[in-house]
Formats: C-alpha cells, sequence, structure tokens
C-alpha cells in the first residue's frame, strides 16, 4: 500500500496559501506634506531606521521598455535623491541605457515589505551632468570602480573567467590606491517623477494608496487616493 499523503504538495510552499495580515497605522491625506520628494524622505529615514527589517532600503526595481514596448526590469541602487528627482548609475552600453535612449519613460519600484509599505514611481529618465558622475565614482569602493570598467554589462559572457581575467588584468594596471579613471561609457540617470505612489499594507487587503501627480503647469502636485 502506497502513501497517498506523499504525493500531496506541502501547503506552506503553496503560493496561494501564502497570505500576510498588514497589522500597520494608515495614511491619511491630512499626513502629506505639499510634495512627493518630502514624502519619500519621511518614509526612506523610517526604511533605514527600522533596524534590520529592511534590507538595502535604496534597492529599487527599475522598469523600461524596448523599442517594441516589451518590458524588463532589475534592481538598481538609488544614490541620490532631491527635488529634483531619483538618481541612480550604471552602464550606459547597458540593456537599461539602451532602452532609455529610446524610451526615457521609466518606472521605479521601492519595495518595503518588511514595513509593508510600497513607494512607486512613474517619470522619466536623463542622464546627470559628466560632473556628477565623476563625483559619485569617486566615492565607489577600489573594487568597485574596477568593476566598472571590467563589465560590459548585459553583454554576453564566454564564461565566469573572462570576466575575472578583465578584472585581474585592471587591479594589475591600477592598483590600490592608484586613481582609477572613469569609464566613458558609465554615468548616472535622474528620473524626474511624474506620479509618486505611497502604498502602506492595511488590514483584509484594504490597502492604503495615495498617489502624488504633477499638476499641468509642471511646478505643484496634487493627491489622489487610489481603490485597493
Amino acid at each position: 500500500m502506497t502513501d497517498s499523503s506523499a504525493s500531496l504538495p506541502d501547503p506552506l510552499s503553496e503560493p496561494a496559501g501564502m497570505r500576510e495580515q498588514y497589522v500597520t497605522d494608515g495614511l491619511a491625506e491630512a499626513e502629506l506634506p505639499a510634495g512627493p520628494m518630502e514624502q519619500f524622505a519621511r518614509w526612506f529615514k523610517e526604511a533605514v531606521s527600522a533596524t534590520g527589517a529592511v534590507h538595502e532600503p535604496n534597492a529599487m526595481i527599475v522598469s523600461t521598455v524596448d523599442a517594441e514596448g516589451r518590458p524588463s526590469s532589475r534592481t538598481v541602487l538609488l544614490k541620490g535623491f532631491d527635488e529634483r528627482g531619483f538618481v541612480f548609475f550604471t552602464n550606459y552600453d547597458s540593456r537599461k541605457a539602451r532602452e532609455l535612449a529610446g524610451n526615457a519613460a521609466v518606472s521605479l519600484l521601492f519595495p518595503w515589505h518588511p514595513v509593508a509599505r510600497q513607494v512607486i514611481v512613474s517619470g522619466t529618465a536623463e542622464r546627470v551632468g559628466r560632473e556628477e558622475t565623476v563625483a559619485y565614482f569617486r566615492t565607489r569602493p577600489h573594487g568597485s570602480q574596477l568593476g566598472a570598467w571590467a563589465s560590459a554589462q548585459s553583454a554576453v559572457l564566454t564564461s565566469r573567467e573572462e570576466l575575472d581575467r578583465a578584472y585581474a588584468d585592471l587591479a594589475a594596471r591600477y592598483p590600490e590606491g592608484e586613481q582609477v579613471p572613469v569609464p566613458p561609457n558609465w554615468g548616472g540617470f535622474r528620473v524626474t517623477p511624474r506620479t509618486v505612489e505611497f502604498w502602506q499594507g492595511r488590514r483584509n487587503r484594504l490597502h492604503d494608496r495615495l498617489r502624488y501627480v504633477r499638476t499641468p503647469d509642471g511646478k505643484g502636485w496634487r493627491v489622489e487616493r487610489l481603490s485597493p
């Protein structure tokens, strides 16, 4: 006699059975500042200070589209934000950069799941000035500076050894303590937001979703509440 239970799926590994009840304080319109960047700064500070809860709070999912309208997403690290928008750095020959060159529309998602929060940004991306790129590059660890040269981001590799060999050659050429030049095809993008949504998880999937939308004159913002 066979044990029929052996063929049954583990309920803990079935996506349909996975549920989290978000028990959090709500988000009300009266609590919001006039603009989204101030609100983002508040939430970002709280995500950073949630000790051990949010791993890499500056990690964001960047979504772009190609010439045929096919989307692609990847996780990138936020390296700066202010009233002008959100900044990240990449290889300008990478897939994301090539797609942004053809279509500047971009979406950012900050998935702060441990605190039941998300921030969703819709806007357009443009390259930052070279001075800003150089200033940031100089703050990167030596190994990361070499990595920017070693990786032809998004290009097909024949093996891991090819990448490691390129890095080793660069490490020999620019040893620790010697200044590494900034790659000419590497730099930053600034995403200017058109909308910024703040998503707060609530009980029974009745989440709070408050979205800032830029006014037609481009000088201000209005806030709208979205149904969850």
